[in-house]
């Protein structure tokens, strides 16, 4: 049989009326093709995004899908991700892994950009800080030069306002015990959050009870030109000092190494590393120094003179008044807040500083009363120049 091939003339149509009508009919199956992926690729992110929330969390699942998406958005600078302060204080960290993060530390010591050394102001207290207007004088005018931590009974809630030095400046707490190893845990926990800021170079210990003695200039100059850490560390007999060594501490510590210092104190950056990261001293001191033992006045005094006793001057910068006798020093209110009594108090003794003899002995003094803020804020500028 002769095979026949028919011509588009021969169908009844010309090639542009074929050609349409052949795309006419491609197109809506092409339309049809396009839906089914998309569908198919919507389905699959959406069981790839419940897995991911599912095992990882919320938050890390974002952070996932964000650094496999979208690469080409990373920061430019990632230097900036390490020497950056965190915006917020109020992380989820646990102590665990606060201190390891505190823990890291740089080896070259010539860092890589401008960086200014801060002091690190850590405030110990229960809740509010009825002294904070005489402290937001202090800070005024030396922006860039100190940052603010303060460690509170967890059910507190601030409510400094915006234009405040202490506004948002509250670390995740703990209930901390007079006497107890609580207490040297809240001082940890502030020194490793402070330590998350690589500009803190020195770190202060401070109550709510207490108040600057000089103005800022003059304690920032202080600090940063000292050779040492001001700690006192001192081999104390008696009840009071050595009566409370436990001898199962040994040989970790033993009683010629028992020392007994000021709570309040002032550490530079890698003292405080050092303090953060122990993992030797701790459980000692945590098992052997029970109450009676008032743990904050031996751990750090103890460990520190073990470890780096040419760091320490051997003496705090935070003056108060033993005199009345007591567990406690005395506290001083409305009526005690003269010129003559900060005369005493500022030339009252001669030190040492970087090994030279200096009539500049304390910046700061506890413990003084909330009704001490008024006399205190009208002789600020006369007696403490600021």
């Amino acid at each position: 049989m002769q095979s026949r091939v028919v011509t588009l003339e021969e169908g009844g149509k010309d090639p542009a009326t074929f050609l349409r009508t052949n795309q006419s009919r491609v197109l809506p199956v092409r339309i049809l093709q396009f839906l089914l992926l998309f569908l198919g690729v919507g389905i699959v992110f959406s069981f790839f995004s419940m897995y991911m929330i599912r095992y990882f969390g919320v938050q890390n699942a974002i952070t996932l899908v964000q650094s496999r998406v979208h690469p080409c958005f990373e920061e430019p600078n990632i230097l900036e991700r390490w020497i950056r302060p965190p915006s917020n204080l109020l992380h989820t960290m646990n102590d665990t892994q606060l201190f390891w993060r505190a823990s890291f530390i740089p080896r070259i010591k010539d860092y890589p950009f401008k960086r200014t050394p801060k002091i690190a102001f850590m405030f110990l207290s229960r809740g509010p800080l009825p002294l904070a207007p005489l402290w937001e004088r202090f800070f005024k005018g030396h922006e860039g030069l100190y940052s603010i931590y303060v460690h509170s009974l967890p059910s507190y809630n601030a409510s400094y306002g915006p234009s405040s030095v202490f506004y948002r400046r509250q670390i995740p707490s703990q209930v901390a015990e007079w006497g107890m190893m609580s207490m040297c845990d809240a001082e940890r926990r502030l020194l490793a959050n402070a330590l998350l800021d690589i500009s803190n170079e020195w770190f202060i210990l401070l109550s709510e009870a207490c108040i600057p003695l000089q103005n800022f200039s003059i304690v920032y100059r202080y600090i940063s030109r000292s050779r040492y850490s001001f700690l006192g560390a001192f081999d104390e007999n008696g009840p009071n000092g050595r009566g409370r060594y436990n001898g199962n501490m040994a040989p970790v510590v033993n009683i010629t190494n028992w020392r007994k210092g000021s709570q309040w104190f002032e550490v530079n950056r890698k003292l405080a590393v050092d303090i953060v990261e122990d993992n030797v001293f701790y459980p000692k001191f945590q098992k052997f120094c029970r109450p009676s033992c008032y743990v904050d006045e031996h751990y750090f005094p103890t460990m520190l003179s073990i470890l780096f006793p040419q760091l320490l001057a051997n003496r705090t910068l935070t003056w108060v008044d033993w005199s009345r006798g007591g567990a406690h020093p005395a506290t001083f209110g409305k009526a005690d807040i003269t010129k003559q009594f900060f005369k005493k108090i500022l030339e009252g003794e001669t030190c040492m500083y970087n090994n030279q003899p200096s009539s500049v002995c304390y910046l700061f003094a506890r413990k003084f009363a909330p009704s001490a803020l008024g006399p205190l804020l009208e002789l600020a500028s006369e007696v403490f120049g600021f």
